[in-house]
This record gives structure tokens, sequence and C-alpha cells, in this order.
């Protein structure tokens, strides 16, 4: 259910806005003094409010762990709670007249909803901020930040309200929110505004004007462009994949019936988690067939490593996952006495390879992903596992599920996530999308943020007409979840309708795979 927009939230005491507490120098849960007035260079000091003024030596005290900060926000726990809302009904009941007897609600009474406290350094709480998903049900990433509080004697430089609104923006993003919204009083807009936030309407609360603001979260975007966004100026010239085929997980190899797939795996995983690297070695390949529609044909690898028990143990786990899938090892290079390196090339056979680039404006998107295992150990949030535990059938279902539906496009999700691959199957296909966060299938252990971006093991992203039936993948759990758009970029769209941007753009900067 939505939020009740009649509820204030984030409501922040008289006079927040436009004083000294402005978020260019404030914030920082650390004292410090007034801003340096005059033109030179600014004083590194002035970040720091909440100290009287005297000399830096209190500062530098605080930085090197020699004394306490003005104010710290911590996560309350119960009696952080009750001085939280004794203040609230001190200023939102008394001082403002908001509400004729107390300001408590049901966010106030769900398990989900978060306190953050600023405590001064006699432990006395002087401000508060409370946030958690919107509405009653699953939380799918969507957040809603409310109560802003500050004792009055606090409001000046101390800075404690834009420390508690950023607070509250990092424990949202932890949470794996992806929209993140608070309803403000008017004349607190232009504080949110300053620390990033962004006007989405004008609302009414308790017969006051109220600002509905949403903080931009820009963490889909990111691992874009860390992961794809150099791939078009890094390739040009090359048309890798060849006519229609540019942008897509495998390359049909002209002439015959083959296509040819190559990941290579990050130094460090392979470093750190040898086996685990040679098991996704195999996995990422015999994916990038699948969503060709390609049956694997066998695998050749490359390993690199100081000795020769590094290198056993990387290909133990190819050996393994190749076993698994019931695929072949054709060949390969292994050299030792150097850095740690992997690379896997996949070949597979497909009469006619199904392209990541043939969806059409309308064409329905849909997920098919593996939602069983959990988070591999050391990755959490950012690698699912769930093929070490299933049987060569189950593999074998799973990668043939594309070849048997043939749907109009499909990309195996990898390094970009889920958004940013399905950014990816829509940049080929010359079009935009929008994916229905709450349609999205999803492992109850993986919050929405986690699980658009990680790499979720197995999960095809295919686009087809309405009417296609979809894919049928052994154990793995598949629903439409968006469609192509004529739009470009990515957008969420959420239970109430909104739409949220992913991504504005291409992921690539390939363009369209044409014929």
């Amino acid at each position: 259910m939505h939020r009740d927009p009649r509820l204030p939230a984030l409501t922040g005491p008289p006079g927040l806005p436009g004083r000294d507490d402005a978020p260019s120098a404030r914030g920082r849960g650390l004292p410090g003094r007034a801003a340096a007035s005059g033109g030179g260079a600014p004083d590194p000091f002035a970040l720091f409010p909440g100290l009287p003024d005297t000399p830096h030596g209190p500062v530098c005290d605080v930085l090197l762990g020699e004394a306490r900060p003005y104010f710290m926000i911590e996560e309350a726990d119960g009696g952080g709670v009750a001085a939280y809302r004794a203040l609230r009904r001190e200023v939102f009941v008394e001082e403002q007249g908001l509400f004729p007897r107390h300001d408590l609600d049901d966010r106030d009474d769900d398990p989900r909803t978060v306190v953050l406290v600023a405590r001064d350094r006699a432990g006395t709480v002087i401000g508060g901020v409370r946030l958690g998903p919107a509405g009653d049900g699953p939380d799918i990433g969507w957040w809603h930040g409310g109560r802003l509080i500050v004792r009055p004697t606090d409001r000046g430089g101390a800075g404690v309200g834009p420390a508690l609104i950023r607070a509250a923006c990092a424990r949202a993003e932890a949470a794996g929110a992806l929209r993140f919204e608070a309803t403000v009083q008017a004349r607190a807009e232009r504080l949110f505004a300053r620390l990033g936030w962004r006007p989405v309407r004008q609302v009414t609360v308790a017969g006051r004007p109220h600002v509905l603001m949403r903080r931009p979260v820009g963490r889909i975007a990111a691992l874009v462009a860390a992961t794809k966004q150099p791939l078009g100026p890094l390739l040009a010239g090359l048309a890798p994949g060849g006519p229609g085929f540019v942008g897509d997980d495998g390359a049909p190899v002209p002439g015959s019936d083959l296509v040819a797939a190559c990941d290579a795996i990050l130094p460090a995983m392979v470093e750190r988690d040898p086996d685990w690297a040679g098991w996704c070695s195999v996995l990422v390949n015999l994916n990038d067939l699948s969503a060709m529609g390609a049956v694997p044909v066998g695998v050749l690898d490359a390993v690199g490593a100081k000795d020769a028990a590094a290198a056993a143990r990387v290909l133990g786990g190819l050996r393994r996952a190749a076993a698994a899938y019931g695929v072949p090892v054709l060949g390969g290079h292994t050299q030792l006495g150097v850095p740690a390196a992997l690379a896997v090339t996949a070949l597979g056979r497909a009469a006619v390879p199904v392209p990541g680039g043939g969806g059409l404006p309308g064409h329905r998107v849909r997920l098919t992903a593996d939602l069983g295992g959990g988070w591999r150990p050391g990755y959490t949030g950012r690698q699912w596992d769930s093929t070490t535990r299933r049987s060569t059938p189950e593999l074998q279902a799973m990668l043939g599920a594309v070849a048997e539906a043939r749907p109009a496009a499909a990309k195996d999700v990898s390094m970009a996530g889920v958004a940013g691959t399905l950014g990816m199957l829509a940049e080929a296909s010359g079009c935009g999308a929008v994916l229905d966060v709450a349609a999205v299938p999803r492992p109850p252990e993986a919050t929405m943020g986690d699980w658009l971006t990680c790499f979720p093991g197995f999960a095809m992203l295919t686009a087809a007409p309405p009417t296609h039936p979809g894919l049928t993948a052994g154990p793995a759990t598949g629903a439409v979840c968006g469609e192509l758009t004529r739009a470009p970029g990515v957008r969420l769209r959420w239970p109430d309708g909104e739409l949220t941007d992913a991504l504005t753009g291409p992921v690539t900067g390939l363009g369209p795979a044409t014929p």
C-alpha cells in the first residue's frame, strides 16, 4: 500500500533552509567552526561545524581520535527511539502545531522502519529521522524518509539536519533502495535541493504546503559506466559479431553454424577464489552461447598462475563445471610464473542464432532466472551462486531454453546486472525499455538494488511479442517484467505508476545491430 501522502515526512523545523547549515560545509558529523570569509582559499576547518571560535587544535584532536565530535549519528536503540519521538512531539505538536496531540502513525509501528538519531557529546538525542520501505508489501527497493527533526538549540551552524539527511540516503541505499523520497515542508525544499534531491510535485500535508522530493540513486548508472560505456570507442571499426549481431554475447563464425564466445575472469577473483573463478569461466561462456540459442560443443582455456598449485586450483573449478554441464574441455594454454589470469573460449552450434538486438517497441521483456542457491561467500550482494548446486539435467535445461523458445531477442545477464543488460538489449534493438520493478523475479535473500546490479548466475532477458509463450528453463523462474519502448534508456516503473530513470542513454555506444 502506498504511504498516505497526507502524513508529513522529513518535515524540517522552522528556519532549517537558508541558514548556515548549508551542505557545502556541513553535515559531516564532526565538529568545526564557521566558514572562512574573504576571497582566498577556503578554511579546511570550516568543514567541521559546531566548535566555538578557538584555535584549530580541537578539530585536529577529533581527527586524531583524541576528542569527541560535536555530534554523532547512529541507528537508534529503544531509548534513542523514545527520545526521538519525544523530540518530534516537542516540535511538530507543541512548536509547529502540525498535529493536535501526537505525530505517531503506522510507520512508527512498522518493524522495518529504521530510526537514525544524532547525539551530542553528552549522549543526548538532538535530532533524528526515520526511513523504511514505502507501503506495507514486500520491500521492492522503494524507500521513504520521514519526520526529520533537530532540537531548536542545534538548528544553527552545527549541520545536524544535513548530516541526518545524508545518513538517511546512505542507509537507504545500503538497504538496496533504488527510489528514495521524502515529503518536506516547502521552506525546506532549498536545503534538500542543495543536497542533490529533486522536486517531484507540490503536495499539501496537514493543511500546509509541502514538496515531494526524490533523491536520485545512481547505482545502476555507475555500474554501467564502470563496465560497459567504454566499449563503443574501444571497439570502433571492429564490428564485433558481424551484421545483425553487434553487441551480442557471442559471435557467429562466418560460413558455418558455429557460434564463438569468449570471457575473461577478473584477475583479483582468480587470485582470491581460484576454484570459483574456474567454475565461472565455464558458466559465463555457456550462458553466452545459450543466449544465442547455440548448443555448446566445447571450451578452451588460457590460464596464467604463479605456480602449478595455483593453476591446479583454477583448473579444478573449470574441470568440475565442464563435467557438471556435460561439455568437454577441448584444449587450452597454461603458463606458470606469471600473475593470475584466466580466459575461456566456448564454441557452440546454431543454424539460426538468436540476436540480442532483435527486439521492437512493444515487445514484452521477460526475465528468466534461477533463484535457488545464495550469495557466494565473500561476494554478498555481487555474485549469486545457484549453478554449483544444480544437476546436469537442470543445468542443460536452462542452457537450452532460448534455443527451444526462440524469442525475438535474448541477452545473458552478466557484469552489467539485470538493468544494465536490459539497456544493452534495448540499445542493440534501437529501443529503450521500461522495467516493472515489482514483477522482477527475485530471491527473497536479495535486495532489489543488489539483484538488479549483481551477477545472478543463470539469468536470461528476452524480448518477444505479447503472444510469445516465454522460456521453459527447468528450475529457473520466469516472468514478464517490462517492455521495449521508443524512448531511449531504461526506466524503472513502480507500483504507483511512477517512472524513475535507471539509464538515460545508450549503455555501450555500439549502436543498433543492423542487418
